[in-house]
């Protein structure tokens, strides 16, 4: 299996919108002002989850059911910026009818870390 094994990395990059932003803190209910009243730039500042919602698509796209999210939250993102995600996977072990396995995250504006994650979670092997 490819994608699982350690060390391959696996990329996503996304711009979030200004309708991204309401719609998340509708579902959400985290209506702060600095999610909903745009910045002196015009901009909102994206909810830390949503922006969180980048490892989880690459894990999702690998069939990953995590058991553990570990975020750090490093510095504001807001709408119009793209932010690039890494996944790298860090451990991989054959266990029963699957892989438990541990990836490092990191999400990044350029050069700017903005988010960093661990996630540990089980891929099913459907072999």
């Amino acid at each position: 299996m490819e994608k699982l094994s350690e060390g391959a990395t696996h990329t996503f990059e996304r711009t979030f919108t200004r309708e991204d932003v309401r719609q998340f803190a509708a579902v959400s209910g985290d209506t702060q002002e600095r999610h909903t009243e745009p910045d002196e730039d015009g901009r909102l500042m994206v909810h830390g989850l949503l922006t969180a919602t980048l490892p989880t698509k690459i894990g999702g796209d690998l069939e990953v059911l995590a058991h553990t999210m570990e975020f750090e939250f490093r510095k504001p993102v807001y709408t119009g910026e793209t932010i690039g995600c890494t996944w790298t996977m860090e451990r991989v072990e054959k266990q029963g009818d699957g892989y438990e396995i541990t990836a490092d995250v990191v999400c990044e504006r350029g050069d700017d870390v903005v988010l960093t994650a661990t996630v540990d979670g089980l891929v099913r092997d459907d072999s």
